[in-house]
């Protein structure tokens, strides 16, 4: 064996010791999960019913994912109620609706509803205050990390892979609370993040975009691959509405350049995107929507204000709320610079 010279020597030696740090603060279970989304606590749910170990991930403060940090409905499945839902979905569902019963003051019609939908909303069937998601979801995963099956790491995100050519080892993780990092073995890797975090890191192929139907056999897919077709972000914001108050505040910068702006896209949108006209999505025509906090009553106007309204004052006892509240999550506040 060739002589080392001293400097490589310590080198290696620092190595290995921070190995051994690292190695040291890890942990080990049958599957890691990364990314706390509804994907992600789906798998977990599954792994640990299955009597395995998990690990589960998340970068942010709240489990949840589109359903609790994104201000995402559900779905927007018209027939959810009757089919096109696994078990453990509808026994998601049953507990949103279970939570407001036990714990809200509603209506006697809102108590005997089957399918109660808190804000009587039109985009999905089942529109609710986020915090009640969280809520329900950490029930659910309650009995698992009781008994030890489950550890949640909240605040960490994969930062480092260990691959040996197509098998990922362990994964490294940044704490940000306290900056340490520690490293996750186990036989099976579940990415769940929100952007495919996983994928750069491990080398994984993967593409971006649209596929071409060529790829795919996808009935409505593009001939060719659009690797840039990717649904823009969009700001969500949650507002109520009180009948006369006056909330107006000064005009943020760029107010201007905002209030006035039309979205340069083929084809062509109809118009400024602070509106209350846009495309449909299948047939592209022009569509617009009113926007009335003023309409009442379980079937309520309202428009796009009624679209995905989580708390509509129909459905509780007089003087609970005082008025509606509204998620905006429209097309209309889509990022698309």
């Amino acid at each position: 064996m060739p002589l080392m010279d001293r400097r490589r020597f310590l080198e290696l030696c620092v190595g290995l010791l921070g190995r051994r740090v690292l190695r040291a603060g890890g942990l080990r279970a049958d599957v890691v999960v990364a990314g706390g989304g509804v994907g992600g606590l789906a798998a977990a749910l599954a792994a640990c019913r299955g009597g395995l170990r998990v690990i589960l991930t998340e970068e942010t403060t709240w489990i949840g994912g589109q359903l609790t940090q994104q201000g995402v409905p559900p779905d927007e499945h018209p027939w959810i109620e009757q089919f096109g839902a696994t078990r453990t979905y509808r026994e998601f569902r049953a507990r949103i609706r279970e939570f407001y019963r036990r714990n809200y003051p509603l209506t006697t019609a809102a108590l005997a509803h089957p399918s109660f939908n808190p804000g009587n909303c039109s985009v999905s069937r089942l529109c609710h205050e986020p915090r009640v998601a969280w809520l329900v979801l950490e029930e659910m995963l309650a009995p698992y990390r009781s008994n030890g099956q489950l550890t949640v790491l909240l605040r960490h995100k994969p930062v480092r892979a260990d691959v040996d050519r197509d098998r990922v080892r362990a994964l490294e993780v940044v704490d940000f609370e306290r900056g340490d990092r520690r490293i996750l073995e186990a036989p099976w890797f579940v990415d769940a993040t929100e952007l495919g975090d996983l994928l750069p890191l491990t080398g994984t192929e993967y593409v971006t975009g649209a596929e071409a139907q060529r790829d795919t056999g996808e009935l409505h897919a593009k001939p060719e691959p659009q690797p840039a077709n990717i649904q823009a972000i969009t700001w969500c914001f949650a507002m109520d509405y009180v009948d006369g108050e006056d909330h107006t505040i000064p005009r943020p910068e760029e107010y201007d350049f905002w209030r006035d702006y039309t979205p340069q896209l083929t084809p062509p949108w109809p118009g400024k995107l602070l509106s209350f006209t846009y495309s449909h999505p299948v047939t592209l025509e022009p569509r617009t929507q009113p926007f009335d906090p003023r309409a009442q009553g379980p079937e309520g106007d309202g428009g796009l204000w009624r679209y995905r309204r989580l708390i509509n004052v129909a459905n509780f006892e007089a003087g609970h709320y005082q008025g509606d509240i509204c998620l905006v999550n429209w097309p209309q506040n889509d990022y698309f610079l």
